[in-house]
């Protein structure tokens, strides 16, 4: 009986082993950017500005076990075709992950991860904007289940690139 006890220890061990791992270890903002390259002529112009937005998600692998996943924003304004303002901000988190296979590990990375990131992301966007002196550009809630799965037909298609953008 006392061997069937070890037994069965060792196999929960064993097993807890191999149970799916996902932690945060860190989010935190990798780049950021703003530039007035008209400024401060347009400044005083009446004209409302074209805003065009840009995401993109990517992830690579920092570690055994550990991956970061990296949204990007570009906010683009334009009054006819001079820039009015241009902002990046590229917001990243540091994540475990582990005993996930496949398309499991490529849909946390392209879904799960992007939605813990993307709050911080639209905070510092609309920070970084405002402390340029405009008013703030709130980024549209995303769904990035729909952006991974249109970013894997694009694939299947053959025209993936590895990351994840939408307009």
């Amino acid at each position: 009986m006392y061997g069937g006890l070890v037994h069965d220890r060792k196999y929960s061990f064993m097993a807890d082993n191999e149970a799916p791992v996902f932690q945060i270890q860190r989010v935190y903002l990798k780049e950021a950017s703003l530039e007035q390259p008209n400024s401060p002529a347009i400044l005083v112009e009446q004209a409302q500005p074209s805003v065009d937005i840009q995401l993109g998600v990517e992830a690579a692998q920092a570690a055994d076990g550990v991956y970061e996943v990296c949204v990007t924003a570009t906010v683009t304004t334009k009054i006819e075709d001079r820039t009015v303002f241009l902002v990046e901000v590229k917001q990243a988190g540091i994540f475990e992950i582990r005993n996930l296979e496949g398309e499991q590990m490529k849909a946390v990375m392209g879904i799960a991860c992007p939605q813990i990131i993307y709050p911080y992301l639209r905070g510092n966007v609309a920070d970084l904007i405002t402390r340029g002196g405009f008013p703030p550009v709130h980024l549209a809630e995303i769904n990035f289940q729909a952006m991974y799965e249109q970013q894997q037909q694009q694939a299947q298609a053959g025209n993936g690139s590895g990351i994840i953008t939408t307009a």
